[in-house]
């Protein structure tokens, strides 16, 4: 197995050498998985895990308070599963998986999809606090009160970083996927869904490869960042040029920072950012 993770563009992050060992423990865990599919929800269950990055238990709070996830899941057969707006649901990408297998549907939301996961025991109920996020939530000069036209001018004088969603793409050699998961940006409006559970945005899988996106949602979803990676890819494009024309396109379309992974079927991986920073790891040999 070939396996390739990110664990989000955005600003510089602290304790970045410890942050990366997350990663490269994601990426090789991940290899010994007997599917692609396996592989990529193995590796962003760790970093789902981890408060170091903004998915699962690290994830950013919303304007009422509430920390929901999102995450999205695709094969090169273009099946595709997502789920988004969760409370208290660690393993977004469990949830995506779900739907994929176990659903006639592509995306499920908010208590509903809670509701799902709960049927197929996934752990729901989850505390997705941290003291980090915590403190910087009783630290804000005021919280949102009244009705949802105060929440909206509360959220656009306030509405923050929060890029650090978690991707991974992985094949065997006959198979891709591809996923992303994520909690979305720092005091957004609640109930806002980003690039992540959108298919082609945050995440996109075919028969050229696969790509996960991380980055400012809604200029990912402008764009369609993802899908147009692996077009790039169908176009005989090289992972590693096609993350880097893709990213630059990006940057021409709009005023906004991203950075995405790419796998090829045979394992050429590759990964392209314009923001200040965006960590990856990759594990296992090329598949011939």
């Amino acid at each position: 197995m070939r396996v390739i993770v990110h664990g989000g563009a955005g600003a510089s992050p602290d304790e970045p050498d410890e942050r990366q060992a997350v990663l490269d423990d994601a990426a090789s865990t991940a290899v010994d998985e007997p599917t692609p599919t396996d592989a990529v929800c193995t590796a962003i269950n760790v970093l789902e895990s981890s408060p170091r990055f903004n998915a699962g238990v690290g994830s950013a709070v919303q304007s009422d308070g509430y920390v929901r996830t999102d995450a999205g899941l695709m094969t090169d057969d273009r099946a595709a599963g997502a789920a988004c707006s969760m409370p208290g649901v660690e393993h977004a990408v469990d949830v995506a998986r779900i739907v994929k297998e176990e659903t006639p549907h592509v995306l499920v939301a908010g208590v509903h999809a809670v509701d799902l996961a709960a049927a197929f025991d996934v752990d729901v109920g989850v505390d997705l606090w941290t003291e980090a996020s915590r403190a910087r939530w009783d630290e804000l000069d005021s919280h949102p009160e009244g009705d949802a036209r105060e929440q909206t001018e509360w959220v656009r004088e306030r509405f923050g970083e929060g890029h650090d969603t978690v991707g991974s793409v992985a094949t065997d050699g006959d198979v891709v996927a591809a996923a992303t998961s994520t909690g979305g940006r720092w005091l957004a409006l609640a109930g806002r869904v980003g690039d992540v559970p959108q298919i082609g945005s945050g995440f996109y899988c075919d028969a050229a490869g696969g790509a996960s996106a991380t980055g400012a949602g809604e200029d990912i979803a402008r764009t369609t960042l993802s899908r147009r990676a692996v077009e790039l890819l169908d176009d005989g494009y090289g992972a590693e040029r096609a993350a880097e024309a893709a990213i630059d396109e990006f940057g021409d379309a709009v005023d906004g920072s991203a950075g995405l992974v790419l796998m090829t079927p045979d394992g050429d991986g590759g990964s392209a950012y314009n923001s200040d920073a965006m960590q990856t790891s990759i594990a296992g040999a090329p598949v011939t």
